[in-house]
């Protein structure tokens, strides 16, 4: 319930953050499971987010165990359909709790259903892809002898930057991978084989490019506002930034020196959940101040004003 409440809001918030966001192949967005989505993992829960406000029909999710920290939010996650892999850096004693969440994935399989793995299995902020682990595979391989007819979708996210609104995100599917084209799901070799096939796919789809190397990063990302659109923008964006840099800052000092690798996310995190209160605070401190319904459009115009702002800035 709270997933199918969240991801329309998700999805309409997705374009505040995001200045353009370039997809190769959106066939792929309305493909029904049985799905394996294996993705690289650049940026922390965002990278989730993003393709489960995509995708039309739900996915559900692997994340690192440490997140499960209580019961609550046990639940809270559980119910936005996401479940924990626990690594011995978490604690040994937790990895029993893994086969618990591969045969709940199994289950979703055989149900039609589409599960996201992170095939690096953890997060670094970079554009590069890492060495794959075996979970992956083991999951595919492990329907594919149940007789599950799975698919897995390579898809490769890839962000113009992970510390800024108003980014470029281009995610890039590569070809389906299918029980046929490993040596076969009872093979020694269906291991390897698969992550040979996996890491060619994501290869092509995840970009390579040096953590310093921002001219680079500007040639495949950058992209120019036309002069006559800043002229058009130039006096909502001034206002834009007027009105929202009280909570943007406010976040950013509260996460700055803290967030590492997961900043986008916690700050992105932040603006969702308080984003409509601030809303409401500034509209009802305008109609104090003025004393008149007519202030109450503020409430609409407002995010009008940050869209400009996100359009109007050069960032990449």
């Amino acid at each position: 319930m709270l997933y199918r409440f969240l991801q329309l809001p998700a999805r309409i918030a997705l374009h505040f953050y995001c200045r353009q966001i370039s997809i190769n192949n959106k066939a792929v967005l309305k493909e029904k499971g049985p799905l394996i989505l294996a993705a690289n993992h650049p940026n922390s829960f965002l990278d989730a987010i993003v393709l489960a406000s995509i995708f039309r029909q739900p996915i559900y999710s692997l994340a690192r165990g440490d997140a499960f920290a209580s019961r609550f939010i046990t639940r809270l996650l559980h119910s936005l359909h996401m479940l924990p892999v626990y690594r011995i850096t978490e604690g040994v004693e937790n990895l029993e709790n893994n086969y618990d969440t591969f045969d709940q994935v199994q289950e979703f399989l055989s149900q039609n259903k589409t599960v996201l793995i992170f095939s690096e299995g953890r997060c670094i902020n970079e554009w590069h892809l890492r060495p794959l682990k075996k979970g992956t595979a083991r999951i595919a391989i492990s329907a594919w002898k149940k007789g599950t007819p799975v698919r897995v979708v390579p898809v490769g996210i890839n962000y113009s930057n992970f510390r800024n609104l108003g980014k470029r995100l281009d995610l890039r599917f590569g070809n389906t991978i299918e029980v046929s084209m490993i040596p076969g799901p009872d093979s020694p070799k269906s291991i390897p084989e698969f992550n040979k096939i996996l890491k060619s796919e994501l290869s092509k789809s995840v970009y390579e490019i040096p953590k310093n190397d921002f001219a680079e990063r500007s040639r495949i990302f950058e992209t120019k506002t036309p002069i006559w659109q800043k002229v058009l923008l130039a006096l909502p964006a001034a206002l834009g930034y007027m009105f929202h840099a009280p909570l943007y800052f406010a976040g950013h000092f509260i996460i700055r020196s803290r967030a590492n690798d997961h900043y986008d996310s916690i700050m992105i995190g932040i603006l969702f959940l308080f984003y409509p209160l601030y809303l409401l605070a500034i509209t009802i401190v305008l109609f104090l101040l003025i004393d008149s319904f007519w202030v109450l459009i503020a409430f609409f115009i407002l995010p009008a004003t940050a869209l400009a702002l996100l359009h109007y800035r050069k960032v990449v």
